[in-house]
Formats: structure tokens, sequence, C-alpha cells
């Protein structure tokens, strides 16, 4: 396949060519899950039910003191549930909205699984009904059993949820020193609507009582609510009896210490000369803007002062100002700018910017308040307000190179990559005004994993906020293998992955496929004593104090997630009515791997598989991607866009929440050119790119409670089916089939991922490869719904509103006589 077009055409962007129909998906039957023994029945029901009686004084213990102590937010009393080893807990049924018992979350230890239920006062009694029908052998008139059987067979024990158990962080960051005071972060149930403020206010007074500093800021989610708590177990062990309102606790992240650049001296002319030959994008509401959301930017140097206006510096705390004290922001605005200047400033050329750069301090200096410091969710949030509310019509790409110090969520959503997840869907707007972020995978700063490299790259995760579904998260390559000293030698081969880069290798299979791509971060050099970074390997940019010296150098993913922002932006330029869903799809679609990923991480002793791709995808994303590939099609390499929409849910009177529509796009695809090509190589790439509503908890991803609001998938019409109306049975059947765990359909297996694989997080993208005639059979592609929160949680009124979505479809022929473009373009009308 070519690299990239051979000459450039605008893409082609389709409208109403989707044609909704019903929807008809069946719910999964929960297939692959253990058998549940069926246990010594009055033995085991009796134990229960004295358990669940010794909780009586204890509850009534708990809610006198919630009484005495004045919450307003609900009184009752935690319990948790243990599971039978190696049996999964059907936790689903342990909630219950009518009665107000509400699922807190979910852990596991081994194979032991653990649910935390809040039972309102009054309410144990619930339990005691499923335990004297599960004793009497309970039976409707049917003669259909209704004693509660699969769920109480697989309880081992109830007790009180104390506060190890409401822990659902890595058990080694809780102190072994109960006195030990450390930050907290506390996720709250939001409980009934309009109840929020009220579980808050519980918690502080309570937490307060006890000692303990709570943060003012807090960050909001559909059933959670997140504040930071500084105190110690010993203190809040004592309170925690009074606080029903605590659904779980984790320890706060602290942000990854910022690097320093090694310095670099250039003279000031190379800059100068520079400048006299690039072409500033001016301002305007219609130009593009980058807002970094960093350690600051240093605005008085040449190449950045044309592009950044005094009042387009913004800080979250007022305190901390708005300057770069870190070298860090400057630097990669440097790169937002104008890419690595290495090449620039040696060169000839003239150039233009066509965007320009906004920044928000979002780092604070020594000495700031570390409750509110530690609270990223919340001050992310206010990094993205403060240039909207300055300039509310701006489009804008948002990206961020701070990270968490460590990787420790393994995938799981925090509370931050949560925040970024709920303002890129712009929830709080009804996804009107949908926001594009990319964020940095997180670095592998270790001596000792450099010089294991590449094996410690699969050790090395993404960091927090990095596993956000809905923003690209950037990798880091490299091309830069001259270390300018024999001694020496550059770590990573040319085209190889950065040895500063993190991966999702070892993550769970159920969270996004990260990082969606990986751009240049510059190498490490070893020799016999160690590796260590140095100059020649890293990318040239803007010096933080322009009056001590111009340039500097930088590295990593956060070098590689400012170059990936600036060919976000320069996308809006391009294509300035395009969705940040769209633009955020064209950037993963044009992504390619180099020889060197491909030769890392598959084989070449046998054929590869679709688990090898996943592989290579969660160390390399879908490699490099490509401005031009990105931006324009080509007579044999073309490009189609789509937005639309589509309602996944609709509320059934009888049936409660049920599946609503799917939708069937129409591909233009020449057939008689097609199959007149025969047997020529031909390979097609769908890219699905849609934001969800983040609903995050300890819950897990099984059944009812999920983390995204909805789901969407696609398929494309194969050969055997031989009407459209063969294709949709088949979708609505596969779609039964998808959380049952069926192998992928092996009638279609051309695809790098296939059905089974690629459905991941929120960007879904596979590649197809085959001959032209097949292609020609395939000219439909249906984009239907999945289960998410939306649906299931029918009480937050979210199921009628529709999904919005881009979808991107490309083809490619060796072929290069033939024009499939001009074909195409006749029979479509085209937004340029």
């Amino acid at each position: 396949m070519p690299d990239q077009p051979h000459d450039k055409r605008p893409h082609l962007v389709l409208h109403n060519t989707a044609k909704p129909l019903a929807f008809t998906a069946h719910t999964p039957n929960g297939g692959g899950r253990k058998t549940v023994p069926e246990l010594p029945r009055q033995q085991h029901g009796q134990s229960l039910r004295n358990q669940l009686t010794a909780l009586k004084p204890v509850a009534a213990a708990t809610i006198a003191a919630q009484q005495q102590q004045g919450l307003e937010g609900g009184l009752g009393l935690q319990i948790q549930f243990v599971s039978q080893p190696e049996v999964e807990l059907a936790f689903e049924s342990l909630a219950n909205s009518t009665k107000k018992i509400e699922l807190l979350s979910v852990s596991k230890e081994g194979d032991i699984t653990f649910a935390n239920v809040f039972v309102p006062d009054g309410q144990l009694e619930h339990f005691e009904k499923y335990l004297t029908a599960y004793l009497e052998e309970k039976k409707n008139k049917n003669g259909d059993a209704i004693d509660h059987r699969p769920l109480l067979d697989t309880i081992a024990s109830i007790r009180v949820a104390e506060l190890r158990a409401l822990w659902t962080d890595d058990p080694a960051l809780l102190p072994a020193d109960p006195a030990a005071a450390f930050w907290w972060e506390v996720w709250l149930p939001a409980r009934a609507v309009g109840q929020r403020q009220n579980v808050v206010a519980d918690f502080k007074k309570v937490a307060e009582l006890a000692g303990c500093v709570v943060g003012p800021a807090q960050a909001n989610f559909p059933e959670r609510t997140v504040l930071l708590m500084y105190g110690s177990q010993e203190q809040f062990s004592a309170s925690v009896m009074t606080l029903n309102c605590v659904a779980e606790l984790r320890r706060a992240k602290d942000t990854a210490e910022f690097f320093d650049g090694m310095g670099v001296d250039e003279q000031r002319q190379w800059v100068n000369d520079l400048v006299d030959r690039t072409q500033f994008a001016g301002e305007g509401d219609e130009v593009p803007y980058v807002c970094l959301l960093d350690s600051g930017v240093n605005r008085g140097h040449p190449l950045l002062a044309p592009l950044l206006a005094g009042g387009d510096l913004h800080t979250v705390e007022p305190g901390w100002g708005v300057d770069d004290r870190a070298n860090h922001g400057t630097g990669l605005a440097g790169l937002v700018a104008h890419g690595d200047l290495t090449d620039k400033l040696g060169a000839n050329d003239f150039f233009r910017t066509q965007h320009r750069i906004e920044s928000v301090k979002l780092t604070p200096n020594d000495g700031a308040n570390p409750g509110t410091a530690k609270h990223h969710a919340y001050l992310f949030a206010e990094g993205v307000s403060r240039p909207e509310i300055a300039a509310p019509l701006r489009r804008r790409v948002f990206t961020s190179a701070v990270t968490a110090s460590d990787y420790r969520d393994r995938g799981r959503p925090s509370s931050w990559s949560s925040a970024v997840d709920r303002l890129a869907a712009d929830a709080d707007g009804a996804g009107q005004f949908p926001r594009l972020f990319i964020l940095s995978a997180g670095n592998t700063n270790q001596h000792d994993a450099w010089m294991t490299y590449p094996a410690s790259l699969s050790t090395n995760l993404v960091h927090d906020p990095g596993q956000a579904w809905n923003a690209i998260t950037v990798g880091a390559c490299t091309e830069k293998i001259d270390t300018e000293d024999a001694a020496v030698e550059a770590i990573a081969a040319e085209g190889g992955l950065s040895p500063y880069t993190t991966t999702s290798r070892t993550w769970d299979g159920a969270w996004p496929l990260k990082p969606d791509v990986v751009l240049e971060g510059g190498n490490v050099s070893r020799d016999a004593f160690g590796a260590a970074g140095m100059p020649s390997l890293n990318l040239l940019t803007t010096h933080h104090r322009p009056d001590e010296r111009l340039l500097t150098t930088t590295n990593a993913t956060s070098a590689a997630s400012a170059l990936c922002a600036r060919m976000a932006a320069q996308l809006m330029s391009a294509y300035p009515a395009l969705r940040p869903e769209t633009i955020r799809a064209l950037i993963v679609h044009s992504a390619e791997w180099s020889d060197a990923m491909r030769g890392m991480y598959l084989p070449v002793n046998r054929p590869v598989n679709k688990n090898d791709y996943v592989d290579l995808i969660r160390h390399c994303g879908w490699g490099t991607p490509d401005l031009e590939r990105a931006q324009w099609s080509a007579s044999n390499s073309l490009t189609l866009v789509v937005e639309d929409l589509v309602h996944p849910y609709v509320k059934d009177k009888k049936k409660g929440i049920v599946s609503r529509d799917m939708n069937l796009h129409a591909l233009p695809w020449p057939k008689e050119q097609l199959e007149a090509l025969q047997n020529a190589k031909v390979q097609m790439r769908v890219t699905l790119s849609y934001f969800i509503e983040p609903n995050p908890s300890a819950r897990g991803t099984a059944s009812k409670f999920h983390y995204p609001s909805h789901r969407l998938r696609f398929d494309v019409q194969r050969p055997l089916d031989a009407t459209t109306e063969d294709f949709v049975a088949r979708v609505n059947a596969a779609a039964e089939r998808e959380d049952d765990g069926d192998p992928v359909n092996p009638k279609d297996p051309n695809w790098y991922l296939g059905d089974r694989q690629r459905h991941r997080g929120s960007l879904h993208q596979d590649v197809w490869e085959g001959t032209a005639a097949e292609l020609a059979s395939r000219g439909f592609i249906a984009v239907y719904p999945s289960a998410g929160w939306w649906r299931t949680r029918p009480a937050l009124e979210r199921y009628d509103l529709p999904a919005r979505y881009s979808l991107i479809v490309s083809i490619r022929t060796e072929q290069m006589e033939v024009d499939l473009y001009n074909v195409i373009a006749q029979q479509i009308v085209i937004e340029v």
C-alpha cells in the first residue's frame, strides 16, 4: 500500500447516507460465567441469616449516631457481601432502586469478590425476605423457583463494611502505619436527584469532626462526587461507621516531576531568521487555537509572541501566576507552534502557521496548597473553563502533558480521566459543544528500565489520565539515532518506540486500546555503564527564559503530545466545519506502523493473528499519524468522511429501556471498476469515533453497571450477505453474541482485529485486506448500539439522547492507473 497520497485531493464528505432501522438486539445472556455450585440450602441459608441478624444492633447504633450528628444524606448502614471463592458474585441483584438500596462498589482480591452496599434504615428486612424464600424453597404458581438461589449461593458471608472494605485502590498504597496522614481521594454517591450537596455536607461534617481536612474542590459525575481529604486511617476509622455516604476510597495522586530540558547554545540570529521566514496566524475566532494545560508559558520568546496574546495566558489559581518556571510549558508551546525546530532553523524555506496558542497554568509552584494541587479532576475542569469564558466562540484543541507519577489505575477510569471524558463529551451541554483533548501517555524515566528496553515497555504503563476514553492518548516513537559520539549508541532503532514511552500491554482486555498513536519523543543513549538522554537525541524547541537563551531541548511523550496537538490544529484549519470526534478519527485513521514497530511486535516465524495486532496496538497505538494522509485523498487512495447521529435507546412502556435504531450507510463503491481490477490487492480502513458520557465507579464493567453512557459498533456487509435484509439480520445476531464471548466469525477473517477485538473504548478502527472484486460486494456499513448506562440507569433519564458519531472509510489500491476518486466523486455530493 502507498505510504501517502501521490496527488492531493480533498476528502469526500458525505451527508444523508444513513438509513435508520429498528434495532432488535437481544439482551446478552451472560455466557462464559462460571457455574454457581448449589450449596447445602438449610446450612448455608441459616448461616447467612445469623450474620444478617448480627448486623441489626450495629445498624441501630449507627443510625442513632447519624441522627445525633444531624446528617441529611440518608440514614443507613454499609454492609459488605463476600463471594464464594472462584465464583462470580451476582452483585447486580444486590441493588434495589425502589427501596433505595445502592450498590456502591465492587472489588476483587484474588478469586474473591467484595460488594459494598448501602442499606437504608429499615431495609435489612429486604434481604431477610430473600433468605426466608431461600430456606422455604419458595415457588410461584407455575412451579418456578423464586427462592433467589442464583444470588444467595454466590455469597459466602455478609458483614459490616469497614474502612478497608471501602478501599478500591492498590492495597499496598494504604499505609501500614494507621497514624500516617496522607491525601485521600473520597468518592461519594450522588444519591437521589438534589441530594448531592447534602451528601457532601454530611461527609465534610463527620470528617472534620474526626480531625481530617477536606479540600474545597469537588468533581461531579452522574452517580459520584469526588473530594480530597487529608488525614490518617486512625482518624478516619473512628467515623467511617457513621459515614454511610462513602462509596469508595483511593489514594490521591502526585503529578509527574517535570524534567528540565538540556541546554543547547544557539545564536540569536538563527531564531530571528526563522521569524523572518514565518507567516504567523493572526487573531480571530475563525483561527484554530491549541490550548496548553501545563506549567504555563512565557510569551516573550520571539517565536511565540506573535502567536500568543497576553490575554490568552490563564491560570487555575491566581496565586500561581501564568508564567512558566518549570521550563516545560514554553518548550511544548514551541513544538505546538512550529514542530521540531532542528530542521527549520537550518532551512531556507518559508513557513506559515495556521493556528494560535493559549496557555493555562495547571500545575502549581512550590508552596501551593497540596490539597487543591492534587485534585486533578477539579483543576482540569477549571483549566478548561478559563479560556472558554474569555473567548467562548473559538475553535480549539486542548492538550496536556501533565500526568500522575504512577500507573496504578491500569486502565480503570479515575476521577481525573473521567473528568476528561465528561468535558470531551460536553455532558453538561447535552453534547452540543464537544471538545478535543490530546493527552500524553506518561513517561518511563528509570535508567534501569531503559537498559532492559524493549522489555521495559510492556511493564511501564500509561499514566492517569491517559486512560480517558474520549481523548487521543499519545505515546512516543523516534527517528533520532545519531548520538554524535562513537562511544555510545542509541537504544531504540530508527522508527521504533522511544524508550520514554508507556503502553497498555498488561491492562485488562475490557479497557481501551491505548495509546492511540505515537509521535516523535526522542531517544536515549547507552554504553557499558548505563543509559542517559542527550541533546542530539531530543527535539529542539523554545526556552522558557529567552533573555538568557532562546533554544533548549525536550523529549518523551510530552513532546509527542504537543506534536499531535499541532497536527489537530492543522486539520481544524483545513476542515473548519468538522466536529472534534472527526478530527480525532482523521488523526488515528492516518496512522501507520513503521517497519521497526512491526518487527518489534509481529511474528516472522508464523502467520500473524488478531492477538498479535492487539499486542502491537497496545504498545504502538495505530502507529505514527501523517498530516498528508489525514488531510488529503488521492486518485488511488481516497477517504470518505461521514458525520451522523443515531438514537441508541428508547423507553418502551412494557419492556423499559430498549435498543432503538441502527444506521445503515451506503458506500458508493464503483462496483464495475473494482470488479475489473479482479485480484488486485485492496485495503479498506474503517474508523468509528464518538464520545461517551462517563459514569465512574468501582462497579466494574459487568452487566448493567457500565462506565460509558452508550457504546456503538460497526460492521461491514460481507459477500455472503446476499441482500441488505440478510446483512441487517446478521448484525442483530452478532450484537447478541458480542457479550457472550463467542469467537470471531470465521466467515470474515481478513480484518486485523475483527469484531471481537476492535470494540474497545470509544474509537474503533480496523483494517480489511482483500481483492478489489471482494470489496465490490461490500456496499453497506452498519453502525449500531450496544449496552451503556443511558439504557441501564433509567432513573438518570438519559435514554432519549442521540449519539453523535464520525465514520471514516478509506480504500487504497496499488493500481496507480485507476482513478477511483473521480468515479466516486461523481456519485455523491461533496463538501470540501
